[in-house]
């Protein structure tokens, strides 16, 4: 049977939308997902979004397939791009807060009335177990840690947002050879379950550009955990202010770090491309 789509981007990260609310389980398979992804044979996306039934009192479960087939725990322009989905899906019965499950858990995005999301993504992991990684003891912090990637030492700070996160802080974003040293970071022995890697270039303590290497998607154009995880680790180093705009080169987040809670609040676009018809 034909499969209905819709196509959405958040700051340039995009996605391929699909309706699963009939199943719990997703209607194409990874491969499937590979083939839809590829931007001269396919639709084009940096990954597959299903709206599953919810489950445990939450309103929908989300899942994702990466343009290479992996399934990682969330994403962050992901999940604003799927409550946008929602929203036009519902219609007139549409709500503006959502509780979506994801494998990092339950996570609260909230349609704002000037069209940006706003998303409580919870509450950043630091531990080298919860990340994992093996930078440093499992119950210890990575913080301004050195590692080996491409014949250089950097200095890194680890962060899980529900998916794994390596920061490191340069000089000028423009200059780091992403498509050389983003895949050696992503499969170093280090990360047992591979990373994302973000680097960060300070502006000002409250402005920050930053560029990404993701985790079973390459370069991208953004990454919402990814930014989430930047402030986390500016702020632990003593660079960034909780209240930090990460500039991407699809646009700028707004990205908070409630001293209080310590929860993580990503605001930020999302928007429906074209919608479209799949057969397979």
């Amino acid at each position: 049977m034909p499969i209905e789509f819709a196509k959405y981007q958040g700051l340039g990260n995009d996605f391929i939308l699909i309706d699963n609310r009939h199943s719990s389980e997703p209607v194409i398979t990874p491969e499937q997902a590979v083939d839809l992804c590829d931007r001269h044979f396919g639709i084009g996306a940096d990954g597959v979004i299903f709206a599953l039934p919810g489950q445990n009192d939450t309103d929908y479960t989300m899942r994702i397939f990466n343009s290479d087939g992996s399934e990682p725990e969330m994403c962050g322009n992901g999940i604003r791009c799927l409550a946008k989905f929602i929203a036009d899906l519902e219609g007139s019965e549409a709500k503006t807060q959502y509780r979506i499950h994801t494998l990092a858990g339950v996570i609260t995005p909230e349609l704002r009335s000037d069209g940006q999301v706003k998303v409580d993504m919870g509450v950043p992991r630091l531990l080298a177990a919860e990340i994992p990684t093996t930078l440093a003891a499992p119950d210890a912090k990575v913080i301004d840690v050195p590692i080996e990637v491409a014949d250089k030492s950097w200095s890194v700070t680890c962060v899980s947002m529900g998916n794994p996160h390596c920061i490191t802080f340069v000089e000028d974003v423009v200059a780091v050879a992403l498509e050389t040293v983003g895949p050696q970071f992503e499969h170093n022995k280090a990360f047992p379950q591979r990373t994302n890697t973000e680097f960060i270039q300070v502006v000002r303590s409250d402005y920050v550009k930053m560029r990404v290497w993701e985790r079973g998607a390459g370069v991208t154009l953004a990454c919402g955990t990814g930014a989430c995880a930047a402030v986390v680790a500016g702020v632990l180093v003593g660079k960034c202010d909780r209240a930090t705009a990460v500039e991407l080169p699809g646009g700028v987040l707004e990205i908070e770090w409630a001293e209080v809670s310590g929860r993580i609040y990503m605001t930020g676009p999302a928007q429906r491309v074209f919608t479209g018809c799949i057969s397979h």
